[in-house]
């Protein structure tokens, strides 16, 4: 199903940990194609390394990062992702719109 949002920011959300590459990959490709849409994305996978690898101190890099957003869009497998649970768990909670990151459209193909 494909997808026509309003969001001005979207926030890209999926597993990372335990993924060859952090899945840094898989997110900058997404990025890169929400981008070429004229969506303005925050990609985790851009932000500076956390002194000591710390998860948390990721999580709450990554949580700041996306309340700057009105919409979190998920990558396949955040279901086993520890922080991806979190985060969409969070936005759910704040309201914001979750949804399938591969259904985002283009916003002025319409419906």
């Amino acid at each position: 199903m494909e997808l026509k949002i309003s969001a001005t920011r979207i926030y890209l959300s999926g597993p990372m940990s335990g993924i060859a590459d952090f899945n840094y990959p898989a997110f900058n490709a997404e990025a890169a194609r929400l981008r070429a849409l004229g969506y303005t994305v925050e990609n985790p996978a851009e932000s500076p390394p956390v002194p000591g690898h710390v998860w948390e101190l990721y999580m709450r890099d990554a949580i700041r990062q996306m309340l700057t957003c009105d919409t979190v869009a998920y990558l396949p497998g955040w279901q086993i992702s520890r922080g991806a649970n979190v985060e969409i768990e969070l936005a759910g909670h704040l309201k914001m719109a979750v949804i399938q990151s591969s259904g985002i459209v283009s916003p002025q193909e319409g419906l």
